[in-house]
């Protein structure tokens, strides 16, 4: 398991913090991508990622997190704008700033024929380093790899070659490491052995930039949300501040019996009756003093609505997310 080893004393990530500062890692400037089909995928992104932090860009499919990235990473070219990453510009600095970022991609592109050993020990050749047999081991063995060096990647799991794709964008000691949908396809105990490994390695000054399917991983691993939808990046907020403005609190009702409508005399708690018309949901802001549920309670009575049971339930990120990208109706 990847959280079995005391990951802060491999020497990537003692590397990789050498040189951490406060200032942003990426910077991203008026970035615009078009098409030669005319499509246009980014609109004027701007955006800086921390140093040393987890950030997660989250948007439907098609919105543009993987062009997004793929400019970062040097692997698309903008029609306009400007990435710093570390301090280098991607184009006029490309292997500079490229020197600096691991990217593990959504799709497997690996050799099949290659034995993991020589897949991640010729990864590190691209970016000009000198071998490092010490390094890599510590790598894979932190990946839980090191007994499978010597098979051909072929012959692995799904999981152990996404393992594979992690060590090959840790290979050149990145301080920034983008995880594209890097859980897809990933048994659950996989996943969060892996998140593991992301923790401890942002707690070592890498920066991660994540794009994921699994809304709740982001709710559960980052420190920032961004939200591209359209190619435009329509948020960027603290996880913590995020959930405090945009989350609300759910009173679910459970009535005793049905009732066909709600009375005229609750129309000002605007409550919403289930389709089967025996629960009434309350919606109210948990950060206000007076949260309207005890004028609502006696309201009830007043009514003569009866109910059996009471539930609060908080929104969750994937609700704050899914209402950010609703298209208007």
């Amino acid at each position: 398991m990847l959280g079995a080893r005391p990951l802060h004393a491999s020497l990537y990530l003692t590397r990789a913090f050498q040189g951490a500062r406060v200032a942003p890692i990426i910077t991203v400037s008026g970035l615009n991508k078009t098409y030669a089909t005319g499509f246009t995928a980014l609109k004027n992104v701007d955006l800086e990622i921390r140093a040393g932090e987890i950030f997660a860009l989250l948007g439907p499919n098609g919105a543009g997190k993987t062009t997004l990235i793929g400019i970062i990473c040097g692997l698309v070219n903008a029609s306009r704008g400007q990435v710093i990453a570390d301090g280098h510009d991607i184009k006029k600095e490309f292997r500079a700033a490229r020197a600096k970022i691991g990217l593990v991609p959504q799709e497997l592109n690996t050799d099949a024929f290659e034995t993991v050993w020589a897949t991640v020990n010729f990864s590190r050749g691209l970016f000009g380093k000198a071998p490092d047999k010490a390094y890599l081991e510590q790598v894979l063995k932190d990946l839980s790899l090191w007994d499978k060096r010597n098979e051909k990647i072929m012959a692995l799991s799904g999981g152990m070659k996404r393992r594979v794709m992690i060590a090959k964008a840790l290979s050149h000691e990145p301080r920034i490491l983008f995880l594209d949908e890097p859980t897809a396809g990933v048994d659950v105990e996989l996943r969060r052995s892996m998140w593991e490994m992301v923790r401890r390695l942002r707690e070592n000054g890498v920066t991660i930039v994540l794009t994921t399917h699994y809304i709740e991983e982001a709710e559960l691993m980052a420190d920032r949300i961004g939200v591209i939808n359209k190619g435009e990046i329509i948020l960027v907020e603290d996880k913590a501040a995020l959930m405090e403005k945009l989350g609300k609190k759910q009173l679910s009702v459970r009535l005793q019996a049905p009732i066909d409508s709600v009375p005229e005399a609750l129309a000002p708690y605007r409550l919403e009756l289930s389709d089967d018309r025996s629960e009434l949901v309350y919606s109210f802001d948990a950060q206000h003093e007076n949260t309207g549920i005890a004028g609502l309670m006696r309201q009830l009575a007043a009514s003569g609505v009866d109910f059996k049971d009471l539930q609060t339930r908080e929104s969750s990120l994937e609700d704050i997310f899914v209402s950010l990208v609703r298209e208007p109706s």
